[in-house]
């Protein structure tokens, strides 16, 4: 089994690592409010999602 025969660098390890990030999801405004909502979701705001309801909204809720 092979062995590395140095340690690795703090400075190599994080080179490698440098595209482990987390980025932030992408939002959209909703086609039939206008509201702001993540990308392929329902719109909280109005239930609607590509253009048909999908969620009963009830505003006293």
């Amino acid at each position: 089994m092979a062995v590395p025969k140095k340690k690795t660098s703090k400075s190599r390890r994080d080179q490698r690592r440098s595209h482990h990030y987390v980025t932030t999801g992408q939002a959209e405004s909703c086609s039939n409010c206008g509201e702001t909502k993540q990308r392929h979701h329902v719109c909280f705001s109005c239930g609607y999602y590509r253009g048909r309801r999908v969620i009963a909204h009830n505003p006293a809720a």
